[in-house]
């Protein structure tokens, strides 16, 4: 791994930064979730179609990996939007301080997958988060929809990134990504016709800020961040990667509070759930390099 520069660790900073400014986009887009993450998928992969082109990579895969990519696909649908539903029903602040407990699902999710034991740190500091969970739940109990979606929200990003996670050591991460947001456009799709009013033109009716927000979230915050994360993997370690991203919750709520102060500004029993819950997201991670590090 070639050495990493300021401007490495800056350009991650402002990867993490992006991915905390997503939630204020699903704020500012007036549209349902449903429809949102239906435009967002099918702008970025159009996108990433482009860029691949461009790099002339390979798009020719196997049927066995359509199918998971397809599963993988539809996952990530449903993570996008129970998050952007989460944001609808309570706000941006509750959906993300629910969203960091994803490193708690992983820590049950992986053992599942991989076929390893769980750790016993790993029980101690899910214990943590659902105590910090708890005191959020109890401190904002009018906001228990969007507390449900946002759990769900993270379960589902949990279980993407464990899938992902074993697809991407063997294949192309913007060739995986494009079929994904493809699989994902038709099964949104599917639903949209099947239980909502179909694609009438209301659906295609849109105002010009909700243009200029979908295009920011589909380039910027998807088809960039997913290319340039994979890139900054080259410089910095994934430990250190993934550490930083454990940072979008704060960034994303501080955000919130300057955009939207009247409607983010929350009970103090909030913010010590909210703090519980990402210190003991940040433990965790250095405890596993730790004893990663102590191993090698």
């Amino acid at each position: 791994m070639p050495d990493a520069s300021i401007k490495h660790y800056l350009h991650l900073h402002f990867l993490v930064f992006i991915a905390g400014f997503t939630a204020i986009l699903g704020e500012l887009i007036s549209i349902g979730s449903f429809a949102l993450v239906w435009y967002r998928m099918l702008i970025a992969g159009i996108l990433m179609y482009g860029y691949i082109r461009i790099t002339k990579k390979n798009l020719r895969i196997t049927k066995r990996l359509l199918f998971q990519l397809s599963i993988a696909g539809l996952i990530i649908a449903a993570h996008w939007i129970t998050f952007f539903e989460a944001i609808n029903q309570s706000n941006v602040s509750i959906t993300l301080a629910m969203f960091s407990s994803g490193a708690f699902f992983a820590s049950f999710v992986e053992p599942l997958i991989f076929k390893r034991r769980i750790l016993y740190y790993e029980i101690l500091f899910g214990i943590i988060v659902i105590i910090g969970i708890f005191l959020i739940t109890q401190g904002e109990l009018k906001y228990i929809n969007g507390i449900i979606l946002g759990l769900s929200s993270a379960l589902f990003s949990t279980l993407f990134a464990v899938i992902n996670g074993k697809l991407i050591r063997k294949h192309k991460a913007s060739v995986i990504s494009f079929y994904e947001f493809v699989s994902g456009v038709i099964c949104i799709s599917v639903c949209i016709i099947l239980f909502y009013d179909g694609f009438d033109v209301a659906f295609f009716t849109l105002s010009n800020n909700d243009w200029i927000y979908l295009i920011i979230l589909a380039s910027i915050c998807t088809a960039y961040a997913f290319i340039a994360a994979v890139e900054i993997m080259k410089y910095i370690s994934p430990f250190t990667v993934i550490l930083s991203y454990n940072l979008e919750p704060v960034y994303g709520i501080i955000l919130a509070l300057l955009f939207f102060p009247d409607k983010e500004k929350m009970s103090p029993q909030f913010y010590i759930g909210a703090i519980i819950v990402i210190c003991a997201v940040v433990f965790d991670a250095l405890l596993k390099n730790y004893r990663k590090k102590k191993r090698t």
